[in-house]
């Protein structure tokens, strides 16, 4: 059999771009949080997420390289300030770790199933596996230093049964009563509460170093807004009275000297907000009663306009990498014209 060189899918190439653009962002932050973390437990783990991202980076770089298409310029040194004073505690930092490789898993099986070259598949499959340990090892250790929350706990059902009415659909009515939620809308209310927990302290810690006003007004609103939706998502677990998940100390520190650029910060938040709408479609498609569908969809709009006006600030500073695009036949048809 003849082997011959197959070309990048556009899948493949949107894959590696975006694996490299998340890495590099990851690389940057791991890296501060390396300088000032204490706990040798927790600092273990940082240092396997660092030495994962690293390594990632120098084999997507190769990628580029074979394929002859240019590297990402992503984020380097120059988007980190290895003197800024300390600004997020050690409990911070295992916990942000924890919920990145949550993203980092989801990210893998996506890149997987997209690609079709043996050897871009098993570069992402070996990715997966990697990220399976550093959320193991995160959990873990989160476990040990009792941070890591759990999802509330429900009573085992003692049958299993069938849904008998279309009132089982039903969340708004002004005759009836709500019914309770069931063990999937409860595991997706607990989920988004937790993501947006950790968007909130890092839109504040973005804010608080910020140089930029614009900046600084955008992460307050993202601050805000995680805010609110995590008390609406409380507020349904609470009417079943159900206790709603809480956090150890996450905190971040009194600190305004800013330990990144505001282009690392500002596509750090997009990304954020991309996977929160993300998490929202999945919890609409997964939950059965209409309010909570209706909440998720109302809410992903709000963080849909949200990151748009964020991408506004990032392209009148040019701070927005393009992803790879195809060519605009159009263009060239019309400077064909004008050359000849």
């Amino acid at each position: 059999m003849t082997e011959h060189h197959t070309q990048l899918t556009s899948a493949e190439i949107a894959s590696i771009w975006s694996a490299y653009m998340n890495d590099s962002i990851s690389k940057c932050v791991l890296e501060y949080f390396l300088k000032d973390v204490e706990d040798e437990e927790i600092k273990s783990v940082i240092q396997f997420a660092y030495d994962l991202s690293s390594t990632h980076l120098e084999k997507l770089t190769s990628i580029f390289h074979e394929e002859q298409i240019p590297t990402p310029t992503g984020f380097t040194k120059e988007d980190v300030n290895m003197n800024a004073p300390r600004l997020y505690t050690d409990p911070f930092m295992l916990t942000y770790i924890n919920h990145m490789a949550k993203l980092g898993l989801l990210g893998y099986c996506g890149f997987v199933s997209m690609s079709a070259r043996d050897d871009i598949r098993a570069y992402f499959r070996e990715g997966l596996t990697e990220t399976s340990e550093l959320f193991e090892r995160s959990s873990k250790v989160a476990l040990l230093k009792g941070l890591f929350v759990r999802a509330p706990y429900i009573a085992y059902p003692t049958n299993t049964d069938y849904i008998d009415s279309k009132k089982y659909f039903s969340g708004i009515s002004l005759f009836s009563k709500q019914r309770p939620l069931n063990a999937i809308e409860i595991s997706h209310l607990y989920m988004n509460i937790q993501t947006n927990t950790i968007g909130n302290k890092l839109a504040i810690s973005f804010a608080q170093t910020s140089p930029s006003e614009n900046v600084h007004k955008w992460m307050l609103r993202g601050r805000d807004i995680s805010k609110k939706h995590v008390l609406l998502f409380e507020k349904a677990l609470l009417n079943n009275d159900i206790q709603t998940p809480f956090s150890s100390d996450i905190a971040i520190t009194d600190s305004t000297t800013p330990p990144f650029t505001d282009k690392l910060t500002m596509f750090h938040m997009g990304f954020m907000s991309a996977a929160g709408i993300g998490n929202y479609a999945t919890a609409s498609a997964a939950s059965q009663r209409s309010d909570l569908v209706l909440n998720y969809e109302r809410l992903s709009l709000e963080i849909a306009q949200y990151a748009k006006d964020g991408a506004d600030i990032m392209i009148s500073n040019e701070w927005m990498e393009q992803p790879p695009t195809t060519l605009d036949k159009d263009k060239l048809t019309k400077e064909k014209k004008l050359n000849n």
